[in-house]
């Protein structure tokens, strides 16, 4: 018998283990119980960067040291950023209307880092192991509900909870078993994501160009090289992909205004189609969700897994809160409350990367005019640049204690 079983043990589901395991607001640690078939070795020190990378904000880094592991993530897998540079199509890389967000404008060392999602999981799930935690190495295959206590069921056998979380991502099967759905809605739009060397330097900036037929973006990487997150529309993803990789270097010049010089691929290309999703409830009696199981957004603004930690300490703090009062994790009660908290954070910013997508990226005629000079207009305000770097912080809403 676990107080918590969590179902999936990416980043998000680790990161929930590992700050119930470890006890918040002067609780004792949990028992917890992780489901994970497909748990990463370790990288190895020479290794070069992965394809796979996240944007790790403030608030993200401050509870991912709550966690226990922030120290366990190797700083050549890590690389901080300084800057961000955002422009239209419409305007040359070197132009004056080219919006900077820069860290020093609000005293801040870096803007947030650029960490491989196989290395934080790695460190995740060894803070998890280490605060006492149970990985179980099997998969997933059903849920029974009950009124004291729910039951897991995995091949090996069943794991009784009195709360389960579903953190096993956008097609989560622990979501269809506990009847909770949901609505999406296709992008139209494939993800291309690989590493590139660049003939000039990143200058630890993160670069982000909006077109008419989609976003580019350049992760500067710790070696560096940089990471590129190509949101295409799908009939010219389609065509990207099928190209050699001169090829795609030459199309990624172009559609980069060489604003890095030329490129050159030193990975394979991954892609993926892009779907919004939202769950209707995040939470039913003794079962909760997080991170992609229960939202997924545009990848444009960097913001996937920085909402999913958000979630786990969200989630974490409240259950943390329900014991210390002698109340039952997994009563309905207390998981809405996590529920409403979380849902109307979500709901804005879900909103504003679809108007990003929809009218810097796609837009024409003129509003989608008047929001792509906007990137000037903010350019030229002190004050609203400092707000929009506190919101990449992600250092404004209401935070878990575990963010601030």
């Amino acid at each position: 018998m676990f107080d918590i079983v969590i179902v999936g043990g990416g980043p998000v589901g680790a990161c929930v283990g590992a700050l119930l395991a470890r006890g918040t607001r002067g609780a004792a640690g949990l028992s917890v119980a992780l489901l994970e078939p497909r748990a990463p070795g370790a990288v190895a020190v020479d290794a070069p960067p992965d394809q796979r990378v996240v944007a790790l904000s403030r608030a993200s880094e401050r509870l991912l040291k709550h966690s226990g592991s922030w120290a366990q993530i190797p700083t050549a897998r890590l690389s901080p950023y300084e800057r961000m540079r955002i422009w239209h199509e419409s305007v040359p890389p070197s132009s004056p209307a080219v919006l900077v967000f820069d860290a020093a404008d609000v005293g801040e060392p870096n803007l947030g880092y650029i960490a491989e999602n196989r290395a934080l999981q790695v460190a995740l799930l060894a803070a998890f192991a280490e605060s006492g935690g149970h990985i179980e190495p099997q998969p997933f295959t059903a849920l029974s509900i009950g009124a004291e206590h729910v039951q897991v069921s995995t091949p090996r056998g069943t794991l009784t909870a009195r709360l389960v979380v579903g953190a096993d991502g956008a097609q989560s099967a622990l979501r269809a078993a506990a009847g909770l759905s949901i609505e999406s809605r296709a992008y139209g739009q494939t993800a291309i994501v690989a590493n590139v060397a660049t003939e000039r330097p990143h200058e630890a900036t993160a670069w982000q160009r909006f077109m008419r037929d989609g976003t580019l973006a350049f992760l500067p990487l710790a070696d560096g090289t940089s990471s590129i997150v190509w949101s295409a529309d799908a009939g010219r993803a389609t065509h990207l992909l099928s190209l050699s990789d001169a090829g795609f270097a030459e199309e990624l010049d172009r559609a980069s205004d060489r604003a890095l010089g030329g490129t050159r691929l030193v990975t394979e290309r991954l892609s993926f189609p892009l779907v919004r999703l939202a769950a209707q409830r995040y939470v039913a009696q003794r079962v909760a969700l997080i991170g992609d199981a229960a939202h997924v957004v545009h990848p444009l603004a960097g913001q996937g897994v920085n909402l999913g930690l958000l979630d786990a300490a969200a989630l974490a703090q409240q259950v943390a809160a329900a014991v210390a009062s002698r109340e039952d994790p997994g009563a309905l009660r207390v998981l809405r409350a996590y529920e409403r908290w979380r849902k109307s954070e979500l709901a804005g910013m879900a909103l504003a990367i679809d108007a990003f997508d929809r009218l810097l990226a796609h837009g024409a005629g003129p509003v989608a005019r008047l929001a792509q000079r906007g990137l000037s207009w903010v350019n030229r305000s002190q004050e609203l640049r400092r707000f929009f770097i506190y919101r990449a912080l992600g250092m404004s809403g209401e935070l878990p204690d575990a963010a601030r």
